[in-house]
């Protein structure tokens, strides 16, 4: 199997550098090789077909990158023609090195192996068929030792390659991942924030409009809650905007939402016209503060969902800090509903939250058909 690397549109300094390399070698081959023959006169003579089987090597080194088995053929038959015809031992061999080593290098392992064994055999396999016998064995075992080091060079190289290619697929992953963990973060913090403040102004401002007409002195509340809980959202929604920002502006921040926060919200929610009872099992104590912001939001989501969508008048909120988790549950005493709670955005939020601190969320009603929501969040 390949692994080729993408080719990125051609630019001007990298089609010079591809011309730069069969360029300079062809130069190199052809006068090393004509200095070879001058100093090998039992070799056949230099001609012009001697040229033409060096430049088919050097010259399609351009297309290397490109097309890189075909390349890779290319010299390999040029290479085993010019040691057949018994022209001057020379540098007509650096073509085909360079093109092994690529090759494999790149992934193209079969093909590479394959150049190797076919032109070893063949140089072996032709002389022998043509009665040429001037090697000895120990000649043909060094080639054949040579070509297998060659291999196995490129073979590392290879090897590290496909290390840095994995290892930068992993940051790359990772890199995704993180930023697909974040993004769902902020949407659970959008939506905690929005949808709860969101809810307590609509309740109050029910409230509102139903006393302005008939008891307007009693309307005032409503609307100073009104005021409170948007101010609220806005100084939260600005502290995440910020965040994202990554500003050093001073913006109007309140601490992380924590349970230390709980009984501010069990108050606001109060004011929507939900009455909260809050019990405490154990003996509290800090929690780390991705688990403690988890526990708040969930508990906020739940009377959220209590405010917007049950017909309930009180909620139960009971937090019971154990050894090995904290254990929170959510009750209210809605109408008596039969069968399993639509699991909407907030329960579903809620259940993320937990799964991502390799805790759970159950859904399920009350003895009295009202919603219960149970979360265990491991310490």
């Amino acid at each position: 199997m390949s692994t080729t690397e993408p080719i990125a549109a051609p630019t001007l300094g990298s089609r010079a550098r591809r011309v730069a390399l069969p360029l300079v070698l062809s130069f190199v081959a052809v006068a090393g090789s004509l200095g070879a023959s001058r100093g090998e006169p039992d070799r056949r003579a230099a001609d012009w077909f001697m040229v033409v089987l060096i430049l088919v090597g050097t010259v399609s080194l351009y297309w290397l990158r490109t097309h890189p088995t075909r390349v890779l053929w290319a010299t390999v038959v040029a290479t085993l023609v010019y040691m057949l015809m018994q022209y001057a031992y020379g540098p007509v061999i650096f073509a085909f090195v360079i093109t092994v080593f690529y090759t494999i290098r790149m992934g193209y392992r079969v093909s590479g192996w394959a150049a190797l064994a076919a032109l070893y055999i063949g140089h072996v396999g032709g002389r022998m068929v043509l009665g040429i016998n001037e090697q000895g064995v120990y000649q043909v075992l060094l080639v054949g030792t040579c070509f297998v080091v060659l291999g196995f060079t490129a073979e590392l190289f290879r090897a590290h390659r496909d290390r840095v290619m994995a290892a930068a697929r992993t940051r790359k992953e990772a890199e995704l991942r993180q930023a697909g963990e974040e993004r769902l973060r902020i949407a659970q913090e959008l939506h905690d924030v929005v949808a709860h403040h969101i809810s307590l102004i609509n309740v109050q401002a029910s409230t509102a409009l139903h006393l302005v007409n008939r008891q307007p002195e009693q309307a005032a509340p409503a609307l100073s809650a009104i005021k409170d809980a948007s101010k609220e959202a806005l100084v939260e929604l600005r502290s995440i905007v910020g965040i994202l920002r990554q500003s050093d502006e001073s913006a109007p921040r309140q601490p992380v939402a924590g349970l230390e926060r709980l009984e501010h919200l069990v108050n606001r929610t109060s004011m929507a016209g939900l009455e909260v009872h809050t019990v405490v099992h154990g003996d509290p104590h800090p929690l780390p503060t991705g688990l403690d912001r988890a526990a708040f939001r969930i508990i906020q989501e739940s009377l959220t969902n209590i405010v917007r969508h049950a017909k309930a008048t009180a909620a139960t909120v009971r937090i019971q800090y154990g050894e090995q988790s904290l254990v929170l549950q959510v009750d209210d005493d809605g109408k008596s509903l039969v069968g399993p709670p639509t699991e909407g955005n907030g329960i579903i939020g809620m259940r993320e939250r937990a799964t991502a601190l390799g805790g759970t969320l159950t859904a399920t009603r009350t003895p009295t058909g009202g919603l219960r929501i149970v979360a265990t969040l491991p310490l």
